[in-house]
């Protein structure tokens, strides 16, 4: 009688300890994976919010053509002019550089102190705006990066977005160079390159039109649909009628220019 009592006695506890383990909230079963659902929405949202900072940046660079504000700054460095000139011996000193180029020679020759400090905050506020877009793009990814929120496939999209970013400031400024620039044979008026001009607002588009899709992406979920033959014509109907939306804005832009002249 002893020997069944000390096996039925051993099984009891093996059952016992087998079900405190697979109940125990040490298990990696209970461990929540990263990045998930909730992650993907606040990465999501922030890429709405970084497209809609390049929007913000466009309307800008729009108001600064019309306002003839883009060669007030004849300078770039990255920290150093985001402050602007306090005193008026500042003001005469930048006031001065901006005498030493084509623009004010032959078009505002007659400008003002006053009249100069107004286009020279309008190219400031722009320059400013993309240096928030900046930050915007790259502060957020650091932090995102190191909680773990980016799959593998997403990281390489994040990157690029940010190395787009750092390419569309310098382009900015190769583009307000070549408006800069001597020509002592030409005396129209100064302007900047329209094809540097079509590349910097191109790649403000592609920008937008990549952290727009990639933010939706992450928000709404992926519905699959069969690819029937309607389908697929509409879905190269949008991407024709996307692709003349982006070549119109590039080719306006452009013939604006041409016509006045303005850069």
């Amino acid at each position: 009688h002893q020997r069944p009592q000390l096996r039925q006695w051993f099984v009891k506890r093996n059952r016992s300890s087998i079900s405190v383990e697979a109940g125990s909230p040490s298990t990696p079963t209970t461990a929540i994976a990263v990045p998930n659902a909730a992650t993907n929405r606040i990465v999501g949202r922030w890429l709405l919010g970084c497209s809609g900072l390049v929007v913000g940046a466009v309307v800008l660079g729009g108001v600064t053509r019309l306002t003839e504000s883009g060669l007030s700054m004849v300078d770039w460095h990255l920290v150093r002019e985001m402050k602007p000139p306090q005193s008026e011996s500042e003001w005469e000193a930048e006031f001065s550089k901006y005498k030493q180029f084509p623009e004010f020679k032959i078009l505002n020759h007659e400008m003002t102190l006053p009249e100069f400090k107004f286009i020279f905050y309008m190219e400031w506020g722009h320059r400013m705006w993309g240096r928030l877009v900046g930050l915007a793009y790259i502060l957020p990814t650091v932090y995102f990066w190191r909680k773990g929120y980016f799959t593998r496939s997403l990281k390489g999209k994040v990157l690029g977005l940010c190395g787009f970013v750092v390419f569309q400031g310098l382009l900015g400024w190769y583009m307000v160079k070549s408006g800069l620039e001597e020509k002592p044979e030409s005396h129209d008026v100064p302007r900047v390159s329209q094809y540097r001009l079509c590349a910097h607002l191109g790649s403000a588009l592609v920008l937008y039109s990549a952290s727009l899709w990639t933010g939706l992406n992450l928000l709404l979920p992926a519905h699959k649909m069969a690819d029937t033959r309607r389908l697929m014509q509409l879905r190269r109907f949008a991407k024709g009628t996307g692709g003349l939306v982006f070549l119109t804005a590039l080719s306006g832009d452009t013939y604006s220019k041409n016509v006045t002249g303005k850069s």
